[in-house]
């Protein structure tokens, strides 16, 4: 008959443990995506940047994206002095602004979706957000405009961000060292004469 208080207290204290159990899985864990939502959005001017210069190579042309002051385009020569991009990176997020190191113009995208090029890059107009795609092509798509994507046609002239998408080969850019330069800390994504070929064909259309 002892025994009957000292099972008890044991049976209450396994039945306290189990609630406070319970209670911890019923807990959510914390959701950091909110503050890195809220940190990417507005990237801040303090924050320490990374300046890289390549080109950015064009699906669609098979040229190079080049900013000739106002006006841009992908039409660009490899190597080509209006091809070279400098390219700052926010420290947090994949947050670019792309600025044109012969012209000193920035790609920007205005609220009618078209691109142009600007001397102030601090809006966030100019401000892109990468995007590495399955098929190794890095797409940029507006910071400010949702859904709106740096894009250009067939012959290289930019496309409205608002009649753009994700998985058209217009927004399909890879990024490429300017011919003659070495980096030694920044990989590239080379054009090999596969993805030419891959580029060139297109289904064809039926002609009415």
């Amino acid at each position: 008959m002892s025994l009957l208080p000292s099972r008890c207290i044991y049976l209450c204290l396994h039945l306290l443990l189990l609630y406070f159990q319970l209670q911890e899985s019923q807990q959510s864990p914390p959701d950091f995506r909110i503050y890195i939502e809220n940190h990417t959005r507005n990237p801040d001017d303090v924050s320490r940047k990374q300046v890289r210069t390549y080109q950015l190579y064009s699906r669609t042309t098979g040229r190079h994206v080049q900013i000739l002051g106002k006006k841009v385009n992908a039409n660009g020569d490899d190597g080509g002095k209006y091809a070279l991009l400098v390219v700052e990176t926010e420290t947090f997020g994949s947050h670019i602004r792309i600025k044109g190191k012969e012209s000193e113009h920035y790609i920007c995208m205005n609220e009618k979706g078209k691109i142009v090029g600007r001397t102030d890059g601090r809006k966030q107009e100019c401000v892109f957000v990468e995007e590495f795609l399955e098929n190794n092509y890095t797409a940029l798509v507006s910071a400010k405009y949702k859904g709106w994507y740096l894009g250009f046609n067939r012959k290289g002239r930019p496309k409205k961000g608002s009649r753009t998408t994700q998985r058209q080969q217009e927004v399909h850019f890879m990024k490429r060292d300017p011919r003659g330069w070495i980096f030694s800390d920044f990989r590239f994504t080379p054009v090999t004469m596969r993805t030419r070929r891959a580029r060139r064909l297109k289904p064809n259309r039926k002609r009415n």
